[in-house]
């Protein structure tokens, strides 16, 4: 797994999993403290993560919340797209961006706390 970007932008690749959660929280975690406004992962080149690297991601979305910040999420792969929504997690996450060929699902924005429909 690798991280590179800043407080603001960060392009997380690689395997987000068991091995490397610590050292992700880590960075991550130093991130949302080092800044303000949104807090952008750009997954473009995410491999795959497993359930402690979503937890990784649910971890930084909370504290992002608890410093005033937001954490959105950016060109999510599809496969891992498919999971936040058979998790329901698409409704909790800001999601951005998709396919850049446009060749797949269009892209989704979801605000971080949605109301009730009128």
């Amino acid at each position: 797994m690798h991280i590179r970007g800043d407080h603001a932008e960060l392009v997380v690749g690689g395997r987000l999993d068991v091995r490397s959660a610590a050292d992700a929280r880590t960075v991550l975690h130093t991130a949302v403290d080092s800044g303000e406004g949104d807090l952008v992962l750009d997954l473009a080149e995410l491999d795959s993560w497993d359930a402690t690297g979503l937890g990784v991601i649910m971890g930084v979305h909370r504290r992002a919340g608890r410093c005033g910040r937001r954490l959105v999420l950016r060109d999510v792969p599809p496969q891992m797209q498919r999971l936040l929504v058979a998790t329901r997690l698409h409704r909790i996450l800001a999601i951005e961006g998709g396919d850049p060929a446009g060749g797949g699902a269009p892209p989704v924005t979801t605000p971080a706390h949605e109301g009730p429909a009128p």
